[in-house]
């Protein structure tokens, strides 16, 4: 085994390693615009925008995406960390995070958002929440005010937005699901709690014919098992790639598909 940031790797996970690594330093060419647009389908589906006081002094925003550490997700933050900046870490429960920690980044993250707004409810109310926190810079108004920052969540979000592909690929990497089963059954599916908007939305732009399910509380899914959807699935993964660890399931499952 090799021991790299104090994880232990078998040797056929090092090679893995060391190929994302070329893979990372070939991917730094992809399009900058493309991953910006992707990072916030990521935020929407795996991030959290988080504002916090040290020591009822003074604010400290946050924007971080936790994943599970993986050479492919290594990659992955890694290009977002060059498009928009932040840090990347590995960190000690096998987790790999990437965060900004000022409020100079904070400020250039809400640029990005407001070229290209998140669709999700709760990120949009996460904003709002550190719009207002940054406009007042007030330790007294934020612990008053931070147990409420979903009280006026959004029921709605326009989702039909010109950049809509690309997101949609960082909200798969981060949501969606390839199912190969034995039984030859095999399924796509992607969720999301409260939002039904956006799931419905989703099925239409792969025209799935599943109804969307609402199996428990606010979690909204759709799943589809039809070769038809599949087609459009793949074509639109082909011309806007998934980043992360999510490409390696992806490649199995079109494998399998396209047999």
């Amino acid at each position: 085994k090799i021991l790299i940031n104090n994880i232990d790797y078998s040797y056929s996970s090092f090679l893995l390693l060391n190929k994302n690594i070329r893979d990372y330093s070939f991917n730094k060419t992809m399009d900058t615009e493309y991953i910006k647009k992707f990072w916030v389908g990521l935020m929407d589906g795996d991030g959290s925008i988080q504002v916090n006081h040290w020591r009822k002094k003074n604010l400290q925003y946050r924007f971080v995406i936790k994943l599970r550490f993986s050479p492919e997700n290594l990659n992955m933050l890694n290009l977002i960390k060059d498009a928009i900046g932040g840090n990347v870490r590995i960190i000690k429960n096998y987790s790999i995070i990437w965060v900004t920690n000022s409020k100079v980044s904070a400020k250039n993250m809400l640029d990005l958002f407001y070229l290209y707004p998140p669709l999700t409810s709760r990120l949009q109310a996460q904003i709002k929440f550190l719009e207002e926190c940054l406009n007042t810079n007030d330790v007294e108004w934020y612990l008053k005010n931070r147990d409420n920052k979903y009280s006026s969540r959004l029921s709605h979000i326009e989702t039909n937005v010109f950049y809509f592909s690309e997101w949609l690929s960082g909200f798969i990497e981060a949501e969606g699901c390839f199912s190969l089963r034995n039984s030859n059954n095999h399924s796509f599916s992607i969720g999301q709690n409260d939002d039904r908007y956006l799931i419905e939305f989703i099925r239409n732009y792969f025209e799935i014919v599943s109804k969307v399910r609402n199996p428990y509380k606010t979690f909204w899914v759709i799943e589809t098992y039809r070769q038809s959807t599949f087609i459009n699935l793949i074509k639109h993964l082909d011309k806007y790639p998934l980043l992360g660890e999510k490409f390696t399931s992806y490649s199995k499952f079109k494998s399998i598909i396209n047999k």
